[in-house]
């Protein structure tokens, strides 16, 4: 799915969609960007932590391939901030840059493990 925010094209993913990427091992970088504690108090499988204030400190070496798949998520629908680091990712030049809205929220609550 692509909604557009602000007039800028963002790329939405779904629980079902994320749930066949990890299920699969496909080869993709999933990116909580919560606070480091928040990631620590429980994270999706094979997610990473990027808070989005380190951003554009910490993506040169965390996510040195702008061409690859990029999923982000933050807390539930109402958090901004996934939707937030997919704007600067793109500005930043990653051109597979998706946003997963539900995050930790909608995982769980379809009886999905955090980690």
């Amino acid at each position: 799915m692509i909604a557009y925010m602000n007039g800028q094209k963002i790329k939405i993913i779904a629980k079902e969609g994320l749930f066949e990427l990890i299920e699969n091992r496909e080869d993709f970088i999933l990116v909580e960007v919560l606070s480091k504690e928040s990631y620590d108090a429980g994270h999706l499988p094979m997610a990473i932590n990027i808070p989005v204030d380190k951003i554009q400190d910490m993506a040169p070496t965390q996510l040195p391939d702008k061409q690859k798949l990029i999923v982000v998520y933050c807390s539930d629908f109402l958090c901004t901030a996934s939707t937030g680091a997919t704007r600067l990712l793109q500005s930043m030049g990653y051109v597979n840059v998706v946003d997963y809205k539900g995050g930790k929220d909608d995982w769980s609550k379809a009886g999905l493990p955090l980690i």
